[in-house]
């Protein structure tokens, strides 16, 4: 029989980081300009300030997305090799501990003996490390894709409210409609790019749009307060 679902779990990896970089991108680009833009700066400031975090936290998002999923995957890849080691030393032990987590999961004592026994002959290893462990192919951590992921994602939401930056100022010239120009074109963008993490990821529509917009108008908002609050360009 053919299969024909279709899961999303394939995905998590890469588009975890890419949702975190592309919404980092949006509102620390926004807020960041917001900011300086309630502090009285010129428009040209403002390009230079956006370019200059739009850089800085793509290469802060790779660096920081590269050590933290490294971090994952040495923890996993010592916890495998943990497992590898115990397998050789005391094969009988590690059966009965299969054995107890398939019967922990519903199977009687012979079912969960004969299939630890079949698993283990086929791939040992493999069987102890998505069963014990909770490591899969799918959901193994890989540093590069993450790194990669999430900065061009951050480059990618960061160029969108510079770009609103760059152009509104020739429609409405005054500060309060690029203010304004800047808020709403981040939330749209905000909105966007929750509904496609869900499309990708099989959630709720709404949830996600909800989730993401309402988190970013708040990170804006605190930072436009602050911005007005000191009336300097830092």
């Amino acid at each position: 029989m053919r299969h024909i679902e279709r899961h999303k779990t394939h995905r998590i990896g890469w588009l975890r980081a890419a949702v975190l970089g592309a919404n980092d991108g949006i509102v620390s680009t926004a807020s960041l300009v917001l900011g300086v833009a309630a502090a009285g700066a010129s428009t040209q400031n403002l390009l230079i300030a956006g370019v200059a975090g739009l850089v800085a936290g793509a290469m802060s998002m790779a660096a920081g997305e590269y050590v933290s999923v490294s971090s994952q995957a040495d923890t996993e890849n010592a916890d495998i090799e943990r497992e590898r080691l115990e397998l050789v030393t005391d094969p009988e032990h590690e059966h009965e501990e299969l054995a107890a987590i398939y019967m922990d999961r519903g199977l009687d004592s012979k079912l969960a003996t004969a299939v630890a026994s079949q698993l283990m002959a086929h791939d040992a290893l493999g069987a102890h490390s998505r069963d014990e462990l909770g490591i899969s192919e799918t959901l193994t951590a890989q540093p590069v894709q993450a790194a990669l992921a999430s900065a061009a994602t951050f480059a990618a939401g960061a160029a969108l409210p510079l770009l609103v930056v760059l152009l509104a100022p020739l429609l409405w010239p005054s500060t309060a409609a690029l203010l304004g120009s800047i808020v709403i074109s981040s939330l749209a963008f905000l909105a966007l790019l929750g509904g496609l993490a869900a499309r990708a990821g099989g959630a709720n529509l709404w949830t996600s749009i909800i989730r993401v917009t309402f988190w970013g108008a708040l990170a804006m908002a605190i930072t436009a307060a602050v911005g007005a609050l000191f009336g300097v360009v830092a």
